[in-house]
């Protein structure tokens, strides 16, 4: 249903084979160029480190917490650092002193996947855990939103046609200049920052669709997909949108004490947060669990862990726990994490993502 559920970044066959094996010298590539060095770790660096998406985070750290709690390994470490600083902390090195786990909500870039490989990083494993919605969110007591795709554009692009062939800045300050069966209300939109991976899918899904819809922004992309994209992609830099940080609980704080205010931020944080905020409609579609489910909310996205090979015999307890993640207790229909808002993978999907977890514990792993 969304491309690149489970694919390897880079083989892990080679480090599963070794494993098999009884090998231990990982120095050397296929190619014969040399991996990373790895540095010997003190016990206090023993401890799986996750870093990664703000959305991601808090099913990470569900799953961390059951997991230090029923087993003789220690809890890990999660740190939300957002999807693109996640990805540039996980491709620091290899070793139990850096990030084994990168949470993300997009897939990984090339170029991240090109920061790994310089790094030394060479093998990871691509593993979806679960479907979110990116829901336009403002406070109980604040006006009910309906927005298309096309509307959402309009009032957030930088740019947008000027009627004579061209492009001018985007003048609206209001919603129901955008559409005058908006709220007459001001756009102020509480949004993630670029390194976001919920910026990425918003602009991807949402913004860049809308553009689309404008027949001046279509016809540019037929003469110039590179042109079409920077100017679909790019987000008005004056007050209408406020880059929030890697945070949506505390957009959530400021959307209460800001009425007319909306928030882009991931459906797990509408549904922990239901008393005090409302997701808006998208094209008179609500963002629920079953609209996310069945492809009907149009902005849906798949939710992913990349998980470092490479330390799985270096750090004990990985394997087990990228197991458990995807494990029918933690992530299927009826699993633990569904309370906390994620929603689950369709039964064959998730199937294939335990698959890739139990090849990844068939490798050498190390005892607590």
């Amino acid at each position: 249903m969304m491309m690149g559920f489970l694919k390897t970044v880079i083989p892990a066959a080679m480090i599963l084979a070794a494993a098999a094996c009884g090998q231990s010298d990982l120095s050397k590539l296929e190619d014969g160029s040399a991996e990373a060095p790895v540095a010997a770790a003190a016990p206090s660096d023993q401890k799986i480190k996750i870093v990664g998406s703000s959305t991601v985070a808090p099913f990470s750290r569900t799953i961390a917490e059951r997991f230090g709690a029923t087993t003789s390994f220690d809890t890990p470490i999660v740190e939300s650092t957002g999807t693109g600083g996640g990805f540039k902390a996980f491709c620091a090195g290899v070793g139990p002193a850096q990030p084994s786990i990168a949470n993300a909500s997009r897939p990984i870039k090339d170029s991240e996947r090109n920061l790994c490989i310089a790094a030394g990083v060479n093998n990871i494993t691509e593993i979806p855990l679960g479907y979110d919605g990116i829901v336009i969110a403002n406070a109980k007591e604040g006006p009910l939103f309906d927005l298309t795709k096309r509307e959402l554009f309009l009032a957030l692009a930088k740019d947008i046609p000027d009627g004579q062939g061209g492009f001018k800045p985007n003048p609206y300050k209001m919603w129901n200049e955008v559409n005058p069966a908006l709220p007459a209300k001001p756009i102020l939109v509480l949004g993630p920052p670029p390194t976001s991976g919920t910026r990425d899918a918003f602009v991807e899904l949402g913004m860049e669709l809308g553009a689309l819809q404008i027949p001046e922004f279509a016809a540019l992309k037929e003469s110039d997909e590179a042109a079409f994209k920077e100017r679909a992609h790019t987000v008005r830099t004056d007050d209408s949108w406020v880059d929030f940080g890697e945070n949506d609980s505390a957009i959530v704080q400021s959307l209460v004490k800001s009425p007319d205010a909306i928030g882009i931020l991931g459906f797990s944080f509408l549904e922990q947060n239901g008393d005090r905020v409302k997701g808006g409609l998208l094209g008179g579609v609500e963002p629920t669990f079953e609209n996310i489910t069945n492809g009907q909310y149009g902005l849906a996205r798949v939710m992913y862990f990349y998980v470092k090979d490479q330390n799985i015999p270096l750090v004990p307890g990985l394997a087990d726990f990228v197991v458990e993640s995807v494990s029918d207790g933690a992530a299927g229909i009826d699993g633990y994490m569904i309370e906390k808002g994620l929603i689950p993978l369709h039964e064959v999907e998730l199937g294939k993502a335990q698959e890739v977890a139990a090849t990844l514990k068939a490798g050498t792993a190390v005892s607590p």
